[in-house]
């Protein structure tokens, strides 16, 4: 492994600047640690090794004219394989979608491209991105590059697990309810659950529409806040083909805005307990932050319960009854998980039109609740999961269970409903060595705000830490 498989976006970029690497060396050293791993890890779906090296090739060239380095220059970057990139298998883990091959780019690939990034490839996904594990029947299983034993996380898990062992600089996720945060905390980077709209979600898979577009969003994973302030900035922006598209510009932070803010340490009976470390990690993050001038105080907020329950009735059975419908007579060639998944939902009431346009009311006014009730707290800090990683095959939706979802990711889950901006990031170790990391909430469309506080806790906790396995 070359030592530039784990330097961040800007000390890449610096490095070109001075002539001591080359975007080809950079991304041959990539390519070659992705085969390298690909064995143990299963982090991907598709590498299109002739591809980049042709484009860093190019970056290559344009730099020996005197071009001007663009934010991502010679950058090797992955995307979810549930995103469409052109000519790349996009089958989401599904064997239903093996053969689908899209024509054109999703708007935010064409716009990590066009801003210098080389893509690698695509990663691995649970089957239509409904566990919070990585596994299914196209691709198979992802491990945690800190203990192969252990689930990567899902739904983006194949993202995390080739960011996190060096396979790659940074790249795209998405997030129905964690599928961003809780990979990122199970295997240690950084990532970002944006506002819906503030990114494009344009070339998804399933499609952010109608009254799913609050739920699933798109965002930047990397090995650092630094690195996702980057990618967001490349990748936001509005876009006429998203329906959701948001006109709001990127703005700087100024650093009287940023001592002034008062941060709630989140309390609510609706969530469950965490883990100790991940108690301790939290609570060092309030210190951090407060030995740094914020105002750091307790704040509960009233109504998590039922935003949770909206959540779910959305995302359990309200999005198992489309599945169902859409693979109906198909159902052999579902995976495990997810018939597990389409079982568990299939127990709960029927969804009726009544039920479903009061969900809609009710989410609107437990949004605006909520709202209000930060008006004078901008960011809250709190756990990303209520553990580390998990044991591969551990995870489910019983109820009851040591690792059922509806209670270990309830921290995550709330802001899918509630369309709030969140950022996972690595703030410590379990006994077991795992990482732990926290999460920042911002209120809608303040994602620089949350970036801001994020680098600063960032450069008070130390630099960030390698798996040591892989």
């Amino acid at each position: 492994m070359a030592a530039f498989n784990y330097f961040s976006i800007a000390e890449t970029l610096e490095k070109f600047r001075r002539k001591e690497i080359s975007p080809v060396e950079v991304i041959t050293a990539h390519l070659q640690r992705a085969q390298a791993l690909q064995p143990k890890l299963n982090a991907f779906v598709h590498l299109d090794a002739e591809s980049a090296l042709a484009r860093a090739r190019q970056a290559e060239a344009a730099m020996q004219r005197g071009e001007p380095l663009q934010a991502l220059t010679g950058i090797p970057l992955t995307v979810k394989s549930c995103i469409d990139v052109a000519g790349w298998p996009c089958p989401a883990g599904s064997l239903l979608r093996k053969d689908y091959v899209p024509a054109s780019d999703a708007t935010l690939v064409a716009r990590l491209e066009s801003a210098g990034a080389i893509l690698l490839g695509n990663t691995n996904t649970p089957e239509f991105l409904m566990a919070y594990e990585t596994d299914n029947r196209v691709s198979g299983r992802t491990s945690n590059p800190w203990d192969l034993s252990r689930s990567a996380g899902g739904s983006s898990g194949g993202e995390a697990a080739a960011i996190a062992s060096g396979c790659s600089m940074g790249g795209v996720g998405s997030d129905g309810g964690g599928s961003v945060r809780a990979p990122a905390h199970f295997s240690g980077i950084c990532g970002l659950k944006p506002t819906p709209g503030r990114i494009p979600a344009t070339g998804h898979f399933p499609p952010g529409a109608g009254a799913f577009s609050w739920i699933g969003v798109v965002g930047p994973m990397a090995r650092t806040a630094a690195d996702l302030r980057v990618l967001f900035g490349v990748m936001a922006g509005p876009d006429a083909s998203d329906a959701l598209s948001a006109l709001v510009s990127l703005r700087p932070i100024r650093a009287e805005e940023l001592r002034a803010l008062r941060i709630g340490i989140l309390e609510s009976g609706a969530l469950c307990a965490p883990t100790a470390e991940t108690q301790a990690a939290v609570h060092r993050a309030g210190q951090l932050l407060t030995e740094q001038g914020f105002h750091v105080e307790p704040m509960k907020l009233e109504g998590l319960g039922r935003a949770l329950e909206l959540w779910w009735f959305f995302f359990g059975p309200v999005i198992g009854d489309l599945i169902r419908h859409s693979t109906k007579g198909q159902e052999e060639s579902l995976s495990p998980m997810l018939r597990e998944y389409l079982a568990f939902t299939a127990a709960e009431p029927a969804v009726t039109l009544e039920s479903f346009m009061a969900a809609c009311t009710e989410r609107d006014l437990v949004r605006a609740d909520l709202l209000r009730q930060l008006r004078d707290v901008p960011i809250l800090l709190s756990p990303v999961s209520t553990a580390p990683a998990f044991k591969h095959g551990a995870g489910n939706y019983r109820a009851g269970d040591a690792h059922n979802y509806r209670d270990t990711m309830r921290y995550c889950q709330w802001l899918n409903l509630a369309g709030f901006p969140g950022l996972s990031l690595p703030f410590g170790q379990s006994p077991e060595g795992l990482p732990i990391n926290i999460q920042l909430i911002a209120r809608p469309y303040e994602e620089e705000l949350l970036l801001a506080v994020a680098e600063t806790l960032e450069q008070s906790r130390g630099p960030w830490q390698k798996p040591p396995q892989i």
